[in-house]
Protein backbone atom coordinates (compact mmCIF):
# COMPACT_ATOMS: atom_id res chain seq x y z
CA UNK A 1 0.00 0.00 0.00
CA UNK A 2 1.52 3.60 -1.12
CA UNK A 3 1.18 6.73 1.27
CA UNK A 4 -1.82 8.98 0.16
CA UNK A 5 -0.50 12.14 -1.58
CA UNK A 6 -2.89 14.91 0.03
CA UNK A 7 -3.53 17.90 -2.61
CA UNK A 8 -2.25 21.41 -2.23
CA UNK A 9 -3.73 22.53 -5.42
CA UNK A 10 -6.71 21.15 -6.54
CA UNK A 11 -9.24 22.75 -9.63
CA UNK A 12 -11.84 23.37 -6.87
CA UNK A 13 -9.26 25.58 -4.76
CA UNK A 14 -8.24 27.56 -7.70
CA UNK A 15 -11.64 29.35 -7.32
CA UNK A 16 -10.97 30.24 -3.48
CA UNK A 17 -8.55 33.67 -4.46
CA UNK A 18 -12.03 34.70 -6.10
CA UNK A 19 -13.56 37.42 -4.21
CA UNK A 20 -17.05 36.53 -2.81
CA UNK A 21 -19.94 38.10 -2.91
CA UNK A 22 -19.93 40.93 -0.91
CA UNK A 23 -22.55 39.99 1.80
CA UNK A 24 -22.17 38.28 5.01
CA UNK A 25 -25.71 36.78 4.26
CA UNK A 26 -24.52 34.41 1.17
CA UNK A 27 -27.99 33.83 -0.69
CA UNK A 28 -28.92 30.65 -2.88
CA UNK A 29 -31.52 30.56 -5.53
CA UNK A 30 -31.13 28.34 -7.91
CA UNK A 31 -27.28 27.92 -8.34
CA UNK A 32 -26.11 24.91 -10.31
CA UNK A 33 -23.23 22.39 -9.68
CA UNK A 34 -20.36 22.68 -11.97
CA UNK A 35 -18.07 19.66 -13.12
CA UNK A 36 -14.53 20.07 -11.45
CA UNK A 37 -12.62 17.19 -12.10
CA UNK A 38 -14.49 14.16 -11.21
CA UNK A 39 -16.83 16.21 -8.74
CA UNK A 40 -19.66 18.56 -8.89
CA UNK A 41 -18.93 22.60 -6.89
CA UNK A 42 -21.26 25.21 -5.92
CA UNK A 43 -18.61 27.79 -4.10
CA UNK A 44 -20.92 29.15 -1.27
CA UNK A 45 -18.75 31.88 -0.03
CA UNK A 46 -14.81 33.10 0.85
CA UNK A 47 -14.82 35.14 3.81
CA UNK A 48 -12.11 36.16 6.40
CA UNK A 49 -13.26 35.18 10.30
CA UNK A 50 -11.57 37.02 13.63
CA UNK A 51 -12.14 34.42 16.25
CA UNK A 52 -14.20 34.20 19.25
CA UNK A 53 -14.02 32.59 22.56
CA UNK A 54 -15.03 29.01 22.70
CA UNK A 55 -18.37 28.19 23.93
CA UNK A 56 -20.31 25.11 24.81
CA UNK A 57 -24.12 26.48 23.75
CA UNK A 58 -24.27 26.88 19.96
CA UNK A 59 -27.44 29.06 20.84
CA UNK A 60 -25.31 31.18 22.98
CA UNK A 61 -22.66 31.83 20.53
CA UNK A 62 -25.40 32.82 18.02
CA UNK A 63 -27.21 35.23 20.44
CA UNK A 64 -24.38 36.99 22.05
CA UNK A 65 -22.23 38.34 18.92
CA UNK A 66 -19.67 35.75 18.75
CA UNK A 67 -18.66 34.48 15.67
CA UNK A 68 -20.11 31.57 13.44
CA UNK A 69 -21.44 30.24 9.96
CA UNK A 70 -24.54 29.15 9.91
CA UNK A 71 -26.66 27.44 7.81
CA UNK A 72 -29.96 28.40 7.16
CA UNK A 73 -33.10 26.59 4.67
CA UNK A 74 -30.64 24.99 2.31
CA UNK A 75 -32.48 22.39 0.14
CA UNK A 76 -31.55 20.91 -3.14
CA UNK A 77 -34.02 20.71 -6.10
CA UNK A 78 -33.85 18.18 -8.86
CA UNK A 79 -36.44 17.79 -12.00
CA UNK A 80 -38.98 14.97 -11.27
CA UNK A 81 -37.92 13.44 -14.19
CA UNK A 82 -34.94 12.76 -12.27
CA UNK A 83 -36.20 11.44 -9.16
CA UNK A 84 -37.00 7.93 -9.67
CA UNK A 85 -33.77 6.67 -7.37
CA UNK A 86 -31.54 6.84 -4.17
CA UNK A 87 -28.90 9.11 -4.55
CA UNK A 88 -25.65 9.72 -3.11
CA UNK A 89 -24.87 12.16 -0.29
CA UNK A 90 -24.44 15.99 -1.43
CA UNK A 91 -21.87 17.28 1.17
CA UNK A 92 -21.45 20.75 2.40
CA UNK A 93 -17.41 21.48 3.39
CA UNK A 94 -16.35 24.37 5.34
CA UNK A 95 -12.40 24.67 5.96
CA UNK A 96 -9.76 27.48 6.81
CA UNK A 97 -7.23 27.92 4.02
CA UNK A 98 -4.36 26.32 5.69
CA UNK A 99 -6.18 23.08 6.00
CA UNK A 100 -6.76 22.77 2.19
CA UNK A 101 -4.49 20.14 2.06
CA UNK A 102 -6.85 17.84 3.94
CA UNK A 103 -9.18 18.17 0.95
CA UNK A 104 -8.79 15.61 -2.26
CA UNK A 105 -5.94 13.19 -2.74
CA UNK A 106 -4.94 10.04 -5.43
CA UNK A 107 -4.05 6.74 -5.04
CA UNK A 108 -0.42 6.12 -6.43
CA UNK A 109 0.51 9.41 -7.67
CA UNK A 110 -2.36 8.76 -10.27
CA UNK A 111 -4.76 11.74 -11.35
CA UNK A 112 -6.11 14.33 -8.56
CA UNK A 113 -9.74 13.73 -7.61
CA UNK A 114 -11.66 15.37 -4.92
CA UNK A 115 -13.96 12.30 -5.43
CA UNK A 116 -13.12 9.37 -3.55
CA UNK A 117 -12.61 6.64 -6.30
CA UNK A 118 -12.75 3.06 -6.29
CA UNK A 119 -8.79 2.69 -6.57
CA UNK A 120 -8.76 4.95 -2.96
CA UNK A 121 -11.56 2.89 -1.67
CA UNK A 122 -9.48 -0.40 -1.94
CA UNK A 123 -6.94 1.49 0.21
CA UNK A 124 -9.57 2.32 2.93
CA UNK A 125 -8.65 5.62 3.37
CA UNK A 126 -12.03 7.13 1.47
CA UNK A 127 -15.56 6.09 0.92
CA UNK A 128 -16.47 5.81 -2.88
CA UNK A 129 -18.63 8.10 -3.90
CA UNK A 130 -18.05 10.71 -0.76
CA UNK A 131 -15.52 13.29 -0.56
CA UNK A 132 -12.02 12.95 0.21
CA UNK A 133 -11.09 14.98 3.49
CA UNK A 134 -9.14 13.56 6.89
CA UNK A 135 -8.58 15.62 10.02
CA UNK A 136 -6.60 18.93 10.35
CA UNK A 137 -3.47 18.08 12.16
CA UNK A 138 -3.96 21.40 14.08
CA UNK A 139 -8.02 21.57 14.92
CA UNK A 140 -9.33 17.30 14.59
CA UNK A 141 -12.65 18.69 14.07
CA UNK A 142 -11.96 20.66 10.88
CA UNK A 143 -12.80 20.47 8.32
CA UNK A 144 -16.47 20.65 8.78
CA UNK A 145 -17.90 17.90 6.35
CA UNK A 146 -21.90 17.07 6.42
CA UNK A 147 -24.50 16.15 3.73
CA UNK A 148 -27.74 14.79 2.95
CA UNK A 149 -28.98 12.72 0.27
CA UNK A 150 -32.19 12.51 -1.64
CA UNK A 151 -34.67 9.28 -0.70
CA UNK A 152 -36.58 8.06 -3.85
CA UNK A 153 -39.15 9.87 -5.34
CA UNK A 154 -37.94 12.87 -3.39
CA UNK A 155 -37.83 16.22 -5.07
CA UNK A 156 -36.19 18.13 -2.31
CA UNK A 157 -33.27 17.33 0.15
CA UNK A 158 -33.10 19.42 2.93
CA UNK A 159 -29.82 19.98 4.74
CA UNK A 160 -29.96 20.39 8.64
CA UNK A 161 -30.06 23.79 10.54
CA UNK A 162 -25.80 23.81 11.28
CA UNK A 163 -24.49 27.15 13.10
CA UNK A 164 -20.88 26.35 13.52
CA UNK A 165 -18.60 28.61 15.68
CA UNK A 166 -15.30 30.03 15.05
CA UNK A 167 -12.66 29.70 17.18
CA UNK A 168 -9.87 30.21 15.05
CA UNK A 169 -9.02 33.38 13.05
CA UNK A 170 -8.39 32.34 9.67
CA UNK A 171 -9.96 32.43 5.69
CA UNK A 172 -13.07 30.20 5.54
CA UNK A 173 -14.23 28.45 2.51
CA UNK A 174 -17.56 26.76 1.89
CA UNK A 175 -18.28 24.24 -1.21
CA UNK A 176 -21.06 22.28 -2.05
CA UNK A 177 -19.96 19.06 -3.68
CA UNK A 178 -21.94 15.67 -4.87
CA UNK A 179 -19.80 12.98 -6.98
CA UNK A 180 -23.26 11.60 -8.28
CA UNK A 181 -23.35 12.34 -12.28
CA UNK A 182 -27.11 11.28 -12.23
CA UNK A 183 -27.61 14.79 -9.74
CA UNK A 184 -26.19 17.38 -12.47
CA UNK A 185 -29.43 19.20 -12.11
CA UNK A 186 -29.36 19.90 -8.96
CA UNK A 187 -30.18 23.22 -7.92
CA UNK A 188 -28.97 24.97 -4.66
CA UNK A 189 -31.30 26.96 -2.51
CA UNK A 190 -31.73 28.78 0.87
CA UNK A 191 -28.84 30.71 2.68
CA UNK A 192 -25.70 31.04 4.91
CA UNK A 193 -24.52 33.84 6.86
CA UNK A 194 -21.23 34.43 7.95
CA UNK A 195 -20.81 36.44 11.19
CA UNK A 196 -17.60 38.19 12.94
CA UNK A 197 -17.26 38.77 16.87
CA UNK A 198 -18.02 42.52 15.48
CA UNK A 199 -20.72 42.40 13.23
CA UNK A 200 -21.52 40.87 9.95
CA UNK A 201 -18.83 42.89 7.84
CA UNK A 202 -16.43 40.28 6.24
CA UNK A 203 -13.05 40.39 7.80
CA UNK A 204 -11.26 41.22 4.66
CA UNK A 205 -13.86 44.93 5.02
CA UNK A 206 -14.14 44.97 8.81
CA UNK A 207 -11.24 47.89 9.52
CA UNK A 208 -12.72 49.77 6.65
CA UNK A 209 -15.16 51.18 8.96
CA UNK A 210 -13.34 52.83 11.67
CA UNK A 211 -10.59 53.79 8.72
CA UNK A 212 -13.74 55.81 6.67
CA UNK A 213 -14.98 57.30 10.39
CA UNK A 214 -11.37 58.60 10.69
CA UNK A 215 -11.40 59.84 6.72
CA UNK A 216 -14.79 61.72 7.77
CA UNK A 217 -13.04 63.27 10.90
CA UNK A 218 -10.10 64.27 9.00
CA UNK A 219 -12.17 65.90 6.29
CA UNK A 220 -14.26 68.00 8.52
CA UNK A 221 -11.29 69.12 10.11
CA UNK A 222 -10.05 70.24 6.04
CA UNK A 223 -13.05 71.60 5.65
CA UNK A 224 -13.74 73.71 8.62
CA UNK A 225 -9.90 75.44 7.95
CA UNK A 226 -10.80 75.67 4.59
CA UNK A 227 -14.20 77.56 4.55
CA UNK A 228 -13.01 79.59 7.57
CA UNK A 229 -10.42 81.11 5.20
CA UNK A 230 -13.23 81.55 2.70
CA UNK A 231 -15.65 83.13 4.74
CA UNK A 232 -12.71 85.58 5.97
CA UNK A 233 -11.28 86.61 2.60
CA UNK A 234 -14.64 86.18 0.58
CA UNK A 235 -13.17 89.00 -1.57
CA UNK A 236 -10.26 87.67 -2.42
CA UNK A 237 -11.99 84.16 -3.42
CA UNK A 238 -10.54 83.06 -6.80
CA UNK A 239 -12.80 80.58 -8.97
CA UNK A 240 -10.04 77.86 -8.49
CA UNK A 241 -10.49 78.08 -4.79
CA UNK A 242 -14.13 77.56 -5.38
CA UNK A 243 -13.37 74.29 -7.29
CA UNK A 244 -11.28 73.57 -4.66
CA UNK A 245 -14.31 74.23 -1.61
CA UNK A 246 -16.90 71.28 -4.55
CA UNK A 247 -13.81 68.60 -3.82
CA UNK A 248 -13.52 69.42 -0.39
CA UNK A 249 -17.70 69.35 0.04
CA UNK A 250 -17.60 65.89 -2.69
CA UNK A 251 -15.20 64.67 -0.37
CA UNK A 252 -16.93 64.50 3.13
CA UNK A 253 -20.08 63.43 1.01
CA UNK A 254 -18.24 60.51 0.45
CA UNK A 255 -16.67 59.68 3.12
CA UNK A 256 -19.65 59.95 5.15
CA UNK A 257 -21.56 57.55 2.85
CA UNK A 258 -18.65 54.61 2.48
CA UNK A 259 -19.27 54.85 6.75
CA UNK A 260 -23.11 54.24 6.76
CA UNK A 261 -22.44 51.66 4.33
CA UNK A 262 -19.84 49.88 6.14
CA UNK A 263 -21.96 50.68 9.24
CA UNK A 264 -25.46 49.46 8.22
CA UNK A 265 -23.82 46.55 6.04
CA UNK A 266 -21.86 45.15 10.15
CA UNK A 267 -25.43 45.21 10.95
CA UNK A 268 -27.62 43.65 9.09
CA UNK A 269 -24.88 41.63 7.04
CA UNK A 270 -26.25 42.93 3.25
CA UNK A 271 -24.92 45.75 1.77
CA UNK A 272 -27.45 48.78 1.31
CA UNK A 273 -27.50 49.24 -2.50
CA UNK A 274 -28.64 52.78 -2.40
CA UNK A 275 -26.23 53.84 0.11
CA UNK A 276 -23.45 52.10 -1.77
CA UNK A 277 -24.19 53.70 -4.99
CA UNK A 278 -24.17 57.26 -3.75
CA UNK A 279 -21.17 56.55 -1.96
CA UNK A 280 -19.50 55.36 -5.62
CA UNK A 281 -21.07 58.22 -7.62
CA UNK A 282 -19.87 60.50 -5.11
CA UNK A 283 -16.50 59.08 -4.98
CA UNK A 284 -16.53 59.10 -8.82
CA UNK A 285 -17.29 62.51 -8.89
CA UNK A 286 -15.08 63.79 -6.40
CA UNK A 287 -12.02 62.39 -8.38
CA UNK A 288 -13.04 63.54 -11.35
CA UNK A 289 -13.57 66.98 -10.38
CA UNK A 290 -10.13 67.01 -8.63
CA UNK A 291 -8.01 65.73 -11.58
CA UNK A 292 -9.81 68.11 -14.02
CA UNK A 293 -9.09 71.17 -11.30
CA UNK A 294 -5.41 69.74 -11.43
CA UNK A 295 -5.01 69.76 -15.44
CA UNK A 296 -6.24 73.42 -15.52
CA UNK A 297 -4.36 74.56 -12.73
CA UNK A 298 -1.22 72.51 -14.52
CA UNK A 299 -2.11 74.60 -17.66
CA UNK A 300 -2.11 77.81 -15.71
CA UNK A 301 -6.05 78.70 -16.17
CA UNK A 302 -6.71 81.36 -13.81
CA UNK A 303 -3.29 82.21 -13.52
CA UNK A 304 -1.12 83.16 -16.63
CA UNK A 305 -4.18 82.55 -19.34
CA UNK A 306 -8.24 83.20 -18.47
CA UNK A 307 -9.62 80.99 -19.90
CA UNK A 308 -8.36 77.25 -21.72
CA UNK A 309 -9.87 78.20 -25.30
CA UNK A 310 -9.53 75.29 -27.68
CA UNK A 311 -9.27 72.98 -25.23
CA UNK A 312 -12.21 73.30 -22.91
CA UNK A 313 -14.22 70.93 -25.47
CA UNK A 314 -10.87 68.13 -24.71
CA UNK A 315 -10.69 68.82 -21.47
CA UNK A 316 -14.42 68.06 -20.40
CA UNK A 317 -14.54 65.31 -22.93
CA UNK A 318 -11.87 63.40 -21.22
CA UNK A 319 -12.91 63.96 -17.95
CA UNK A 320 -16.99 62.61 -19.14
CA UNK A 321 -14.87 59.65 -20.44
CA UNK A 322 -12.96 59.03 -17.33
CA UNK A 323 -15.93 59.79 -15.32
CA UNK A 324 -18.16 56.92 -17.21
CA UNK A 325 -15.20 54.56 -17.10
CA UNK A 326 -14.76 55.36 -13.53
CA UNK A 327 -18.02 54.82 -11.99
CA UNK A 328 -19.08 51.06 -14.23
CA UNK A 329 -15.65 49.98 -12.58
CA UNK A 330 -16.72 51.22 -8.87
CA UNK A 331 -20.29 50.05 -9.50
CA UNK A 332 -19.13 46.47 -10.71
CA UNK A 333 -16.47 46.17 -7.78
CA UNK A 334 -18.97 47.40 -5.25
CA UNK A 335 -22.75 46.30 -5.95
CA UNK A 336 -23.55 43.09 -6.29
CA UNK A 337 -21.26 39.86 -6.64
CA UNK A 338 -17.46 40.68 -7.73
CA UNK A 339 -16.69 36.90 -8.31
CA UNK A 340 -19.71 36.77 -10.83
CA UNK A 341 -16.81 38.68 -13.27
CA UNK A 342 -14.36 36.63 -14.94
CA UNK A 343 -11.09 37.81 -15.37
CA UNK A 344 -11.23 39.07 -18.83
CA UNK A 345 -14.22 41.30 -18.28
CA UNK A 346 -13.05 42.61 -15.00
CA UNK A 347 -9.80 43.51 -17.02
CA UNK A 348 -11.78 45.17 -19.57
CA UNK A 349 -12.85 47.55 -17.04
CA UNK A 350 -10.00 48.70 -15.13
CA UNK A 351 -7.87 48.97 -18.30
CA UNK A 352 -9.77 51.84 -19.56
CA UNK A 353 -9.68 53.62 -16.43
CA UNK A 354 -6.17 52.92 -15.81
CA UNK A 355 -4.97 54.25 -19.58
CA UNK A 356 -7.17 58.03 -18.58
CA UNK A 357 -5.23 57.79 -15.82
CA UNK A 358 -1.98 57.66 -17.78
CA UNK A 359 -2.96 60.28 -20.18
CA UNK A 360 -4.03 62.68 -17.23
CA UNK A 361 -0.76 61.98 -15.70
CA UNK A 362 1.20 62.82 -19.26
CA UNK A 363 -1.07 65.90 -19.56
CA UNK A 364 -0.55 67.23 -16.08
CA UNK A 365 3.09 66.98 -16.34
CA UNK A 366 3.24 68.53 -20.36
CA UNK A 367 1.18 71.72 -19.23
CA UNK A 368 3.41 72.04 -15.73
CA UNK A 369 6.49 72.07 -17.71
CA UNK A 370 4.79 74.69 -20.45
CA UNK A 371 3.24 76.66 -17.70
CA UNK A 372 6.85 76.87 -15.49
CA UNK A 373 8.28 78.02 -18.52
CA UNK A 374 6.02 80.68 -19.54
CA UNK A 375 6.31 82.07 -15.76
CA UNK A 376 9.84 82.19 -15.81
CA UNK A 377 10.17 84.05 -19.11
CA UNK A 378 7.44 86.25 -17.47
CA UNK A 379 9.51 86.73 -14.34
CA UNK A 380 6.08 86.11 -12.15
CA UNK A 381 8.52 84.79 -9.48
CA UNK A 382 5.59 84.67 -6.79
CA UNK A 383 3.33 82.54 -8.96
CA UNK A 384 6.57 80.57 -9.96
CA UNK A 385 7.44 79.58 -6.29
CA UNK A 386 4.09 78.68 -5.65
CA UNK A 387 4.11 76.27 -9.19
CA UNK A 388 7.37 74.63 -8.17
CA UNK A 389 5.64 73.36 -5.25
CA UNK A 390 2.80 72.27 -6.92
CA UNK A 391 5.32 70.39 -9.10
CA UNK A 392 7.40 69.26 -6.69
CA UNK A 393 3.85 67.46 -5.06
CA UNK A 394 2.66 66.16 -7.83
CA UNK A 395 5.84 64.37 -8.73
CA UNK A 396 6.27 62.89 -4.98
CA UNK A 397 2.45 61.52 -5.54
CA UNK A 398 2.82 59.79 -9.20
CA UNK A 399 6.27 58.52 -7.72
CA UNK A 400 4.53 57.17 -4.47
CA UNK A 401 1.62 55.46 -6.68
CA UNK A 402 3.31 54.14 -8.94
CA UNK A 403 5.47 52.10 -6.10
CA UNK A 404 2.22 51.31 -4.25
CA UNK A 405 0.85 49.67 -7.52
CA UNK A 406 4.12 47.73 -8.03
CA UNK A 407 3.52 46.45 -4.22
CA UNK A 408 -0.20 45.76 -5.01
CA UNK A 409 0.77 43.87 -8.10
CA UNK A 410 3.15 41.81 -6.18
CA UNK A 411 0.85 41.84 -3.01
CA UNK A 412 -2.43 39.95 -5.27
CA UNK A 413 0.04 37.74 -7.24
CA UNK A 414 1.60 36.64 -4.24
CA UNK A 415 -1.38 35.79 -2.33
CA UNK A 416 -3.47 33.30 -4.27
CA UNK A 417 -5.70 31.98 -1.08
CA UNK A 418 -6.41 34.99 0.63
CA UNK A 419 -4.17 34.27 3.25
CA UNK A 420 -3.19 37.87 4.28
CA UNK A 421 -6.72 39.24 4.06
CA UNK A 422 -6.15 40.71 7.31
CA UNK A 423 -4.13 43.25 5.53
CA UNK A 424 -6.21 43.70 2.04
CA UNK A 425 -8.28 46.79 3.90
CA UNK A 426 -4.28 48.49 3.68
CA UNK A 427 -5.03 48.80 -0.38
CA UNK A 428 -8.32 50.60 -0.31
CA UNK A 429 -7.30 52.79 2.06
CA UNK A 430 -4.05 53.93 0.99
CA UNK A 431 -5.44 55.39 -2.50
CA UNK A 432 -7.64 57.99 -0.39
CA UNK A 433 -4.88 58.54 2.15
CA UNK A 434 -2.99 59.71 -0.77
CA UNK A 435 -5.41 61.63 -3.06
CA UNK A 436 -6.76 63.42 0.62
CA UNK A 437 -2.74 64.09 0.94
CA UNK A 438 -2.54 65.54 -2.28
CA UNK A 439 -5.89 67.52 -1.72
CA UNK A 440 -4.19 69.21 2.07
CA UNK A 441 -1.03 70.46 -0.72
CA UNK A 442 -3.42 71.94 -2.86
CA UNK A 443 -5.29 73.67 0.44
CA UNK A 444 -2.20 74.91 1.58
CA UNK A 445 -0.73 76.24 -1.63
CA UNK A 446 -4.14 78.35 -2.47
CA UNK A 447 -5.69 78.71 0.53
CA UNK A 448 -7.77 81.93 0.45
CA UNK A 449 -6.09 85.20 1.69
CA UNK A 450 -5.51 88.73 1.95
CA UNK A 451 -2.87 88.31 -0.85
CA UNK A 452 -4.86 85.56 -3.07
CA UNK A 453 -5.23 88.12 -6.28
CA UNK A 454 -1.61 88.12 -6.29
CA UNK A 455 -1.94 84.80 -7.97
CA UNK A 456 -5.02 85.69 -10.11
CA UNK A 457 -4.81 86.01 -13.90
CA UNK A 458 -3.94 90.14 -14.75
CA UNK A 459 -4.41 91.11 -18.58
CA UNK A 460 -3.71 94.78 -17.55
CA UNK A 461 -0.05 94.59 -17.76
CA UNK A 462 0.27 94.67 -13.89
CA UNK A 463 1.84 91.45 -13.14
CA UNK A 464 4.48 91.35 -10.17
CA UNK A 465 8.23 91.25 -11.23
CA UNK A 466 10.76 90.00 -8.74
CA UNK A 467 12.44 93.43 -7.77
CA UNK A 468 16.11 92.16 -8.55
CA UNK A 469 14.95 90.87 -11.82
CA UNK A 470 13.09 94.37 -12.27
CA UNK A 471 15.91 96.58 -11.79
CA UNK A 472 18.25 94.80 -13.97
CA UNK A 473 15.39 94.58 -16.79
CA UNK A 474 14.05 97.74 -17.03
CA UNK A 475 16.32 100.71 -18.62
CA UNK A 476 16.31 104.14 -18.89
CA UNK A 477 13.92 104.95 -21.53
CA UNK A 478 14.82 107.60 -24.33
CA UNK A 479 11.25 108.75 -24.38
CA UNK A 480 9.44 111.42 -22.84
CA UNK A 481 7.42 110.76 -19.95
CA UNK A 482 4.46 112.27 -21.57
CA UNK A 483 4.17 109.89 -24.10
CA UNK A 484 4.58 106.70 -21.67
CA UNK A 485 0.85 105.05 -20.95
CA UNK A 486 0.34 102.35 -18.89
CA UNK A 487 1.52 100.30 -15.89
CA UNK A 488 5.23 99.83 -15.76
CA UNK A 489 4.92 96.19 -17.60
CA UNK A 490 2.73 98.57 -20.55
CA UNK A 491 6.15 100.40 -21.03
CA UNK A 492 8.16 99.87 -24.20
CA UNK A 493 11.61 98.49 -23.46
CA UNK A 494 14.51 100.16 -25.91
CA UNK A 495 17.70 99.13 -26.13
CA UNK A 496 20.64 101.48 -27.08
CA UNK A 497 19.60 101.21 -30.57
CA UNK A 498 15.25 102.01 -30.15
CA UNK A 499 14.63 98.51 -30.71
CA UNK A 500 12.48 96.37 -28.84
CA UNK A 501 14.36 93.99 -26.42
CA UNK A 502 14.07 90.02 -26.49
CA UNK A 503 11.73 90.09 -23.37
CA UNK A 504 8.98 92.67 -24.99
CA UNK A 505 8.97 90.40 -27.99
CA UNK A 506 8.44 87.70 -26.35
CA UNK A 507 5.93 89.38 -23.62
CA UNK A 508 4.05 90.17 -27.18
CA UNK A 509 4.43 87.08 -28.09
CA UNK A 510 2.43 85.54 -25.04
Amino acid sequence: MSKLELLSALPLLLFVWLLCVEASVHEYAGVRFVGKGNAFVVHGGSEGIYSSHPTHNTTAAVANGDAFIRFEKIKFRRPKEFSNFSSGLIQAVVFEVDDRETIGGSAYGGQRAICCTADLAKLGVCTQGEIIHRPSAKNPDWPQVFGVSFSEDKLVARLQVKSMEITKTGMYNLYFIHCDPKLKEVVLEGKTIWKNPTGYLPGRMAPLMNFYGIMSLAFVILGIFWFSQNARFWREVLPLQNCVTLVITLGMFEMAFWYFDYAQFNKTGVRPTATTIWAVTFGTVKRTVARLIILMVSMGYGVVRPTLGGLTSKVVMLGVTFFMASEVLELVENVGAVSDLSGKARLFLVLPVAILDAFFILWIFTSLSATLTKLQVKRMMAKLDIYRKFTNAMAVAVIVSVGWICYELYFKSSDVYNEQWQNAWIIPAFWQVLSFSLLCVICALWAPSQNSTRYAYSDDGSEEFDKDDTLTLIKPSPMPMKDIRGGPEARSLHGGNGLPSEDVEEEKTE
